[in-house]
């Protein structure tokens, strides 16, 4: 007891505030020191309430006596050092919670005598909801913090009006209001005793000249209409606090805050909002104010909430309110350096804890550093410092941090003009034009003038606003100046003015590439790249974000790791078929982006990229089946016995980046029921595939390869198609079977087919009538795609890549009976090798045709990345393909 007297006599010798507070409370010192010893919890508090009557009469004097005992308490933990700033803020937010639920149980009771309640369709009552903004919000107050509160009601889902049950009956906005009306002075009024919390309630909607009590119908009105970007960051710490129906109120705030898309415009409006703080601070000369000026707690603040307005729509992880929980998260997802939020973190602790003790001096909830001597001698010895200098320095330090960090993410880098602003928007005339574009090294100025001239003069660019048009003008010029110090400047401006022209309605994604230069730069740079990589941004611009982490896209994707994210992710959508469908189509475009960026930096090899492909497309598949299955009505069984296979470059793992999925469904289910259901599930699975969403499509596929192709069945059993395979395929089918695989669905069905297709291409075949047939369909392969044209059609062509395709489809089909490892779907090079091991080539035939065969897929690939044909007219594939052709007379002994 006696060191917690001096703990309290210290506090009071620091306090003004507190020592008033101990001569007019001669209960309270007792009180602290017998509480001293542990943080106070919600618990402690209702006990304390509970020991004495609390009704209409006593309310307001035993909120009061609450609140100088937990604000005592809090105090005198925090200056001796045993309590951390969360549980100062803690305690001060659950003193809020108590209070403002007690008095409105006791204040809805003392109406509720008068005019009854009122209630929803099935007579239960329904409380006001009152909701905590700002800080209480957050759960972060401060120690003489107000609270900002909103008050809500809920309404009758059927629209209609509601009235009290009473005995004097009035409308639930009447009821309400009155109720707000009585509890903000049971909270706010300054008595003889002090008062709980100042009460602020302007930022309910429409401000002071808003109604008091707002129905949650009119909350969202009011959203649809009049809410501006301010009141989204408001309401990004909303929290109701009473009442229910708290589920309906978070889906009509959430699309209010948080956008479904990466909204970067917010970063302006969060930039133009700090700006008028700044000048108000300017102006009252509150240089000195910790919360407001320079590198002040707002401006942590506003660093966390940009990032939640930006991306919390996409990633609910970031809709929470606490601004150090918002700042970890952001180093967790690599969105900011942990070096950097460490220092925020830093910093906020310092502040917040720096503002407790500027307001523990007289409880006033002040943000002033202090001007007298007396007190900042005071400060500097509570926050643990020798004198007031000491302190200041280190403030200023933290200050300097928070400044620089602010900078960093709220600078406007078009803020100044640049030199090229009159030849983008065409106000100088064109020989001046041309010359400027010449002397940047465009090859053909008067294209891109052209070119220039027509998007400004489109209509999506009539139909811009006038600030997306400043943001496009300050732009557009640093994106030509980007491109001119490409190797081919022309093609990669004409391709970033593409994409441009896809975006420029949207003002999130040139806030994007306004606010973020390096990311402006790497989109150029992929333009110049590949012609394929910019039409792909340009079909999906939400892809920008992936470039503002370059960290990121150089890492490996675990696919086992991604796989149960993206299921989890699904899941929490519950039955929001089209949502999960965008979900999905985002999370495959991100993927394949990934990819591609990895590819043009040259860390992937053709092979590589075809197998992230290919397990990119299994994934894909997996969740397609698992959530279509959940979705098909009257199932037979809880568990399904059905699969996905995969034939051609799926089968073979060698996926590009447009492959359409050659597919086939099987089962193997004895239910008579079967068949029906899982037709619908195949119907189901490949219209989820192949449609066209607002994200975009995930894949066009192809069923012909189904037994009896386009009039065959949609889906087959096992049992099936072994009959088919067996009795009636073509030996193209069997070729095509070479390349088959189980890709998704049910594992046992999967190892079925798998031993099935090994039976079927292991079984002995008549070798010359194989040969005839085999050569049979490659001529006519070869004159349905015969070279119209110079140069080596990589594909098609003689010493092509079909060519090796066909051999080895007929070296497995002719062989795999006396050697079964042929039958494994091991890729094309791999068994070339085998063939050459076990003397069913030259060995040096079958090395040099792998080595020809990969070569010849680089080729086809760099073309494909730039949408040419897959003709070329290099003659160093020249020896690749005579490789080709020794192989083929190898096998064959001529040519097709």
């Amino acid at each position: 007891m006696h060191c917690a007297n001096t703990l309290i006599q210290q506090a009071a010798d620091y306090s003004r505030y507190f020592k008033r507070q101990l001569d007019a409370r001669d209960w309270l010192g007792e009180r602290v020191a017998a509480s001293l010893e542990n943080p106070l919890t919600r618990a402690t508090m209702e006990s304390f309430l509970a020991e004495a009557p609390v009704d209409d009469n006593t309310l307001g004097p035993r909120l009061r006596q609450l609140r100088a005992w937990v604000y005592a308490h809090v105090m005198v933990r925090d200056l001796a050092g045993l309590a951390p700033l969360s549980e100062v803020t803690s305690a001060m937010t659950l003193l809020a919670e108590v209070a403002i639920a007690t008095a409105q149980r006791i204040l809805t009771a003392q109406l509720a005598q008068r005019h009854g309640m009122p209630c929803d369709e099935t007579g239960n009552p329904q409380d006001m909801v009152v909701v905590g903004m700002g800080k209480l919000g957050g759960g972060e107050l401060n120690v003489s913090s107000d609270i900002d509160l909103i008050f809500l009601y809920p309404e009758r889902s059927n629209g209609t009006a509601v009235d009290t049950d009473g005995a004097r009956p009035v409308s639930a906005f009447d009821f309400h209001t009155k109720l707000g009306r009585l509890l903000i002075p049971a909270l706010a009024e300054n008595t003889d005793q002090g008062y709980v919390f100042r009460v602020d309630m302007r930022l309910r909607p429409n401000g002071e000249s808003g109604p008091l009590a707002v129905s949650f119908d009119a909350l969202e009105n009011y959203f649809i209409a009049q809410g501006r970007e301010w009141e989204r960051y408001a309401w990004i710490k909303a929290r109701p606090l009473t009442g229910g129906e708290h589920a309906q109120l978070e889906t009509i705030v959430r699309p209010f805050v948080y956008r479904k898309y990466l909204d970067f415009g917010a970063i302006n409006a969060m930039r133009s909002l700090h700006a008028q703080i700044r000048r108000e601070v300017a102006r009252r000369e509150m240089a000195d104010n910790i919360k407001l000026g320079p590198g002040g707690i707002r401006e942590i603040e506003f660093i966390a909430q940009v990032f939640q307005l930006i991306r919390g729509g996409r990633d609910a992880g970031l809709q929470i309110r606490p601004t150090l929980q918002v700042l970890d998260a952001l180093a967790a997802r690599g969105l900011m350096p942990q070096e950097t939020v460490q220092r925020l973190c830093d910093a906020y602790n310092f502040l917040r804890r720096l503002e407790h003790r500027l307001q523990y001096l007289d409880d006033a909830q002040t943000h002033m550093l202090p001007a007298s001597s007396e007190d900042r001698a005071k400060i500097a010895q509570a926050m643990g410092f020798a004198d007031y200098d000491a302190l200041r320095a280190e403030l200023d330090q933290h200050r300097a941090h928070v400044s620089v960090h602010f900078d960093e993410a709220f600078s406007d880098p078009s803020a100044s003009s640049h030199e090229l602003e009159t030849v983008w928007s065409g106000s100088v005339d064109a020989t001046i034009t041309r010359e400027r574009l010449e002397s940047l090294k465009f090859r053909d100025p008067e294209q891109l003038a052209q070119r220039m001239q027509t998007f400004r003069q489109s209509s999506r660019y009539r139909a811009m606003s006038d600030d997306g048009r400043r943001r496009l003008t300050a732009l557009a010029p640093r994106l030509l100046e980007l491109c001119a110090q490409r190797h081919n400047p022309d093609e990669t401006a004409l391709r970033v003015l593409t994409l441009l022209e896809a975006i420029c309605r949207r003002a999130a994604y040139l806030a994007l590439l306004q606010q973020y230069p390096h990311t402006l730069a790497r989109v150029v740079e992929l333009a110049s790249s590949s012609s394929w990589a910019a039409d792909y941004l340009t079909r999906h611009p939400l892809l920008l974000d992936e470039l503002l982490d370059s960290r990121e896209l150089g890492e490996v994707t675990d696919w086992t790791k991604f796989t149960a994210e993206l299921g989890m992710q699904l899941d929490q959508l519950g039955d929001d078929t089209e949502r999960q469908m965008d979900v999905m189509r985002e999370a495959h475009h991100a993927q394949v982006f990934r990819l591609l960026n990895q590819d043009l930096a040259g860390l992937l090899t053709v092979e590589k990229l075809s197998d992230h492909l290919s397990a990119l497309a299994d994934v894909m598949l997996a969740e397609t089946l698992r959530q279509c299955w959940k979705k098909v009505p009257k199932k037979h069984a809880a568990e399904h016995r059905f699969i996905i296979v995969g034939y051609g470059k799926l089968g073979g793992k060698e996926l590009g980046y447009a492959s359409d999925l050659d597919i086939v469904f099987l089962y193997d289910d004895p239910d008579p029921e079967a068949q029906p259901i899982y037709s619908r599930l195949a119907q189901r699975i490949n219209t989820w595939l192949s449609s066209h969403t607002p994200a975009g499509q995930l894949f066009e596929t192809d069923l012909r390869l189904r037994p009896n192709g386009d009039s065959g069945l949609l889906v087959s059993s096992l049992e099936g198609f072994d009959e088919y395979e067996r009795k009636s395929a073509w030996v193209w089918e069997h070729q095509a079977l070479t390349r088959a695989r189980h890709c998704a669905g049910h594992a046992k069905t999967g190892a079925r087919f798998e031993q099935l297709r090994h039976e079927l291409l292991c079984q002995p075949r008549n070798v010359s009538a194989l040969r005839s047939d085999v050569l049979a369909m490659r001529k006519k392969m070869y004159s349905a795609h015969a070279n119209k044209g110079e140069g080596f059609q990589l594909k098609h062509d003689l010493g092509g890549l079909i060519d090796v395709e066909f051999v080895i489809q007929y070296l497995v089909l002719a062989h795999a009976s006396q050697w079964p490892e042929l039958a494994a779907n091991t890729g094309n090079i791999a068994l070339l090798k085998l063939a050459g091991n076990v003397g069913l080539l030259p060995a040096d035939v079958a090395h040099d045709a792998a080595d020809a065969y990969r070569e010849l897929r680089h080729a086809q690939h760099a073309l494909r990345l730039n949408d040419q044909d897959s003709r070329t007219f290099d003659e160093s594939l020249s020896q690749a393909r005579k490789a080709v052709v020794r192989l083929w007379q190898s096998v064959f002994e001529s040519l097709p």
